[in-house]
């Protein structure tokens, strides 16, 4: 049977190989494309807002 160093040790191992499987991944140049699109919704949100509130503003006028 294993001791409990072992097993805690390989635990270890495990979260540190996900941990550089994540790094990798979000790092991939692959990914840069939908990153940067991504960090850019919320200022895509504001321009919607903005004509939303633009054409209210116009209609309430009338």
């Amino acid at each position: 049977m294993m001791e409990i160093g072992t097993l805690r040790g390989l635990g270890t191992i495990l979260v540190f190989v996900a941990f550089i499987g994540v790094v990798l991944w979000a790092y991939s140049s692959k990914r840069k494309k939908s990153f940067d699109e991504a960090a850019n919704l919320p200022f895509a949100d504001e321009e919607t807002d903005a004509k939303t509130r633009d054409e209210e503003a116009s209609r309430s006028k009338k």
